[in-house]
């Protein structure tokens, strides 16, 4: 009889071990999984963004084509082209393919018209400042998206910010001016390309506050508002052209016909519409705070690949400028995901939302 129990008792421990041994092997896969999906979203949001910003280079810098308000309205249509063809798609493709249905409304349209706005002011100024800056000294030339933050909140929301923000604040426009001296004794600094960087910089912080107040209006879809807000931009891009003397260099243009051209622009009206999407796909993927590390990264890397690919020699206080303007960034993004622990659920919410839009 002993010997039945001992018998029984070493199958049961067998098969208990062989059961947290599958647990762990499972849980070993799935964590496995995980990192690899978050390694393959982090990396899609690497080549779309990087990309993005040398394709955008690339279309500017064009000495054939002086319209970099054509550019932009170009990219703004094929973003709506999108919007109406991707509905078609996520109907025909159940699963594959997910994108709201989406109706123009005249009444939405008007409701979303003063962020539209905003939002042809900060990618005009921002095409602007990488049409003068180029690439390498693009993260530095906007770096102050940050400081105009803490600044409009106060002035708009009256909202303080701790002395600790303030500091980080302080490191990147250290990093701003350092990297502005630097370029100035390399000969390759653009006063236009700087101002137009500041004023992209002031706009993408303005656009993030009308962004929370235009929300209501879209439903709280940020697909939505991105169709309104392109539409609306297509429309205001056009006296814009007129008035700024683009018409009659784009009728001179001699690539007009030219297909690589014309794929070259729809390539980046793509790349545009798709920041978006893999923005939010990596937040869904790992949090807010890890995408601002992402970004951040993301820019560090930015800047080797454009000075490697233009052969330039940098010198270290240079590349100081850029680790203060990222190390700056970091250490705001780091002092605001603390303080956004010590706040009530609801508040955090909020802010988080906030940082999506």
């Amino acid at each position: 009889m002993n010997r039945i129990q001992l018998k029984r008792s070493g199958i049961l421990r067998m098969a208990l071990s062989g059961s947290e041994a599958a647990d762990m092997d499972a849980r070993g896969d799935a964590f496995f999984l995980r990192a690899a999906r978050i390694a393959a979203v982090v990396a899609l949001y690497w080549f779309v963004s990087i990309t993005m910003v040398f394709l955008n280079n690339y279309l500017l810098d064009n000495r054939e084509l002086d319209a970099p308000l054509f550019v932009t309205l170009f990219q703004c249509a094929v973003t709506v082209a999108l919007c109406w063809l991707l509905p078609l798609l996520s109907a025909l493709c159940p699963g594959y393919v997910e994108f709201p249905s989406l109706k123009f409304d005249p009444k939405t349209s008007r409701e979303v018209l003063p962020l539209s706005v905003v939002f042809i002011a900060m990618i005009t100024f921002n095409n602007m400042c990488l049409k003068y800056v180029g690439v390498a000294f693009y993260t530095v030339g906007r770096s102050l998206s940050t400081v105009f933050n803490v600044l409009l909140s106060y002035a708009i929301l009256r909202q303080g910010t701790s002395l600790r923000a303030l500091l980080s604040c302080g490191v990147i426009l250290g990093g701003f001016w350092l990297g502005i001296d630097q370029e100035g004794l390399a000969g390759s600094l653009s006063w236009t390309g700087v101002a137009y960087g500041v004023l992209a910089s002031a706009c993408v912080s303005l656009n993030a506050i009308y962004t929370k107040k235009v929300m209501p209006a879209v439903d709280g879809n940020i697909w939505k508002l991105s169709y309104y807000n392109n539409i609306n931009a297509c429309v205001l891009f056009v006296p814009l052209i007129i008035v700024f003397g683009e018409l009659q260099r784009i009728t001179s243009f001699s690539r007009l016909t030219d297909l690589t051209f014309w794929s070259m622009m729809t390539l980046g009206g793509v790349f545009g519409f798709a920041i978006g999407y893999v923005t939010g796909l990596q937040i869904k993927y790992t949090s807010p705070l890890t995408h601002n590390v992402s970004g951040t990264a993301k820019a560090c890397a930015q800047t080797v690949i454009a000075v490697v690919y233009n052969g330039s020699t940098k010198s270290a206080l240079w590349w100081t400028s850029n680790l203060m303007v990222l190390g700056g960034s970091s250490a705001y993004t780091w002092v605001k995901s603390l303080e956004m622990k010590k706040t009530p659920q609801k508040e955090v919410s909020i802010k988080i939302n906030e940082h999506l839009n």
